[in-house]
């Protein structure tokens, strides 16, 4: 479905659910072939009490169409890393060019060098960078060179921020900062789960607790210094600078997870952003980056201090390699990204646009008398359907979860893609426009207006 004639039919189908047939379709064929129809879990309904994930065939700037044709406004995302929106034309021209001349060649190119002097002048953090495929396999290196660096095993996490799917960061909480974690996935060996002390995000006493108990043992404390995991979460002041603190006396390394928070809030990375007015005090030792530098393509990195980085192999023991890592294709896309990113004015306009929909979104929720909390940093936020703060996981698994499933599928059918969980951001993009923000908080307003009269009717 092509043009701006052919829109507004696109729209109009979206109010009803039944318009989207041929992803019915297509999902009882995936089912057939895919482990649970889906090559990720977060692509499913679980989440919103299960159903047909829709299907999408295109994507443009801040829209995506499904394969019924019905047009979406794109607040997914691809869970963050499409901050240009779709198909933008410097990256697909990068893309163009580097199909034309070769996608894997297996040996260094000279682009791998000017994308990482690109993330060394943006992230002063750096002095050394090395790439990966995704942000998975940058935070699993980051776990492994702090290791080979300390001579230590345990790392320490913080609950509900998500670090990749691999063993050692599918550990759940213990009882206590003090206690061991358990498996949070089956296949997870319980020994690798003794490896890793979970605590409260945002919480330095129990942070200081754990070093306390475990101390000489901690290889790395890892965070993200702004969770994106379960919706956007800034850390209390000071927090981040107690983080880099007890973890040095611990003698342990700090990494920061910033495979959704580099590049999302401003041009650099979460950790130099305005929030933190000394990020000496906040520097780490480690980043792990992915999703955005990629644009669009996969991609991860890692980088840090110049000694710590020397520990990866050639240069030191800790081995880490990938066939695909810095492939041209992705480098290339990534350049591309980071060239139009940094344009003056182009995370002013995300933040205004940002607010503009929090405003939206806040004030229609009070008008029809719906628990709404919104945090939001720039261009990316997230709803929490409960009266009280989010400043940690607890109090996001508080959400009302049938509350946002009702609002979810209300927006869907109007046409407004959301990530199926209450645990996800909104991620805004340099091609939504204010129209499109309105015309979502109009959608949104009308959710909340009949998810009212759904509590009247049952009460």
């Amino acid at each position: 479905m092509d043009g701006i004639g052919n829109m507004k039919e696109g729209q109009d189908r979206n109010r009803n659910a039944s318009a989207r047939a041929r992803s019915a379709g297509l999902y009882e064929e995936a089912l057939r072939h895919i482990v649970g129809g889906v090559n990720s879990p977060s692509r499913s309904f679980k989440a919103v009490g299960g159903g047909v994930p829709v299907f999408m065939s295109r994507g443009q700037g801040a829209y995506m169409w499904d394969a019924d044709g019905n047009r979406y406004i794109d607040y997914l995302a691809a869970y963050g890393p499409i901050i240009l929106g779709h198909a933008h034309p410097h990256v697909a021209e990068a893309i163009r060019h580097a199909a034309e001349n070769g996608t894997l060649f297996g040996t260094p190119t000279e682009l791998e060098i000017t994308f990482a002097n690109m993330l060394k002048q943006a992230i002063p953090s750096l002095d050394k960078v090395r790439f990966t495929n995704s942000g998975t396999e940058a935070v699993m290196s980051c776990i492994r060179v702090a290791r080979a660096a300390t001579g230590r095993d345990k790392i320490i996490k913080f609950a509900g921020c998500y670090h990749g799917h691999f063993d050692q960061v599918l550990v759940a909480a213990g009882s206590g900062p003090s206690t061991l974690g358990s498996p949070d996935s089956a296949g997870v060996p319980a020994s690798i789960a003794r490896e890793v002390i979970t605590v409260p995000f945002n919480d330095a006493e129990a942070l200081a607790e754990a070093l306390d108990r475990w101390g000489d043992q901690t290889a790395a404390v890892m965070i993200e210094p702004i969770v994106g995991n379960f919706g956007i979460v800034a850390p209390k002041p000071g927090f981040l600078e107690d983080v880099c603190r007890l973890a040095r006396s611990a003698g342990a390394l700090v990494i920061y997870d910033e495979v959704i928070s580099a590049f999302r809030f401003h041009y650099g990375a979460a950790q130099t952003y305005r929030l933190f007015p000394d990020p000496a005090k906040v520097e780490p030792d480690l980043t792990a980056m992915g999703k955005i530098i990629g644009g669009g393509l996969p991609i991860g990195a890692y980088g840090g201090r110049a000694e710590v980085m020397e520990k990866v192999a050639p240069l030191g023991p800790a081995y880490q390699a990938g066939t695909m890592a810095g492939n041209p294709a992705s480098v290339s896309a990534g350049i591309a990204c980071l060239e139009v990113l940094r344009e003056p004015g182009t995370y002013k306009r995300l933040d205004a646009l940002g607010r503009r929909l929090e405003s939206g979104l806040t004030e229609a929720a009070r008008r029809h008398g719906i628990p709404l909390t919104v945090n939001r940093i720039a261009g990316a936020l997230s709803t929490h359907f409960c009266d009280h703060p989010v400043t940690n996981y607890e109090e996001a698994g508080r959400a009302d979860g049938e509350q946002f499933a009702a609002f979810f599928r209300l927006m869907l059918d109007q046409g407004i893609c959301l990530a199926p969980s209450k645990y996800e951001a909104w991620f805004l993009t340099i091609a939504h426009t204010e129209k499109d923000v309105d015309d979502t908080v109009e959608a949104a307003d009308k959710a909340f207006r009949q998810m009212a009269n759904m509590h009247r009717r049952t009460n």
